[in-house]
């Protein structure tokens, strides 16, 4: 007998997106990565308003598998642009939800923020807008895929070491 796990409330879908930004600001990735549904996916479009990841250029386009990777260098001993090691923080607006679909059990977010990343003298400030897609499962809300649009996305950009 399996027991049904109630469908979240907005606040809790909320308090979701504030709770990653930490993980990412701590450092805490194997933790973040494991937020993400198998066939989750992190993108980040090259352009304003791109609706498909696969036919055009995109920043980042990352699987569970290659998100794992990334995270595996970034903790490595020989990550040598991590030396010394970058820092982040998010700034968020409040999240909004924008879709519910309660039959699937699928709901959609939007923040807007913006993030700075650090590394030693350097810093690098970006605005920008994630699109969640959360999956509430029996182990409790995942993404299913997260968008981050950064608003000069077409401009020449610094090297990103972190995640948006």
């Amino acid at each position: 007998m399996s027991i049904k796990v109630p469908a979240p409330g907005r606040e809790e879908l909320i308090d979701f997106v504030y709770q990653e930004a930490e993980l990412l600001d701590e450092r805490r990735f194997d933790q973040w990565l494991a937020l993400f549904t198998d066939d989750g996916r992190y993108w980040i479009p090259a352009q304003a308003g791109q609706t498909d990841a696969r036919d055009h250029v995109s920043l980042l386009l990352e699987d569970k598998l290659l998100l794992k990777a990334r995270i595996g260098r970034l903790s490595g001993e020989r990550a040598f642009s991590q030396q010394p090691e970058s820092r982040s923080l998010h700034v968020l607006q409040r999240p909004a939800v924008t879709a519910i679909d309660r039959e699937k059990r699928e709901y959609r977010l939007r923040t807007r923020y913006v993030y700075v990343e650090t590394r030693g003298a350097l810093q690098h400030v970006f605005a920008c807008t994630a699109a969640h897609l959360l999956i509430a499962t029996d182990n409790g809300l995942k993404i299913s895929e997260k968008r981050v649009d950064i608003l000069n996305a077409d401009s020449p950009l610094p090297m990103i070491q972190l995640f948006l």
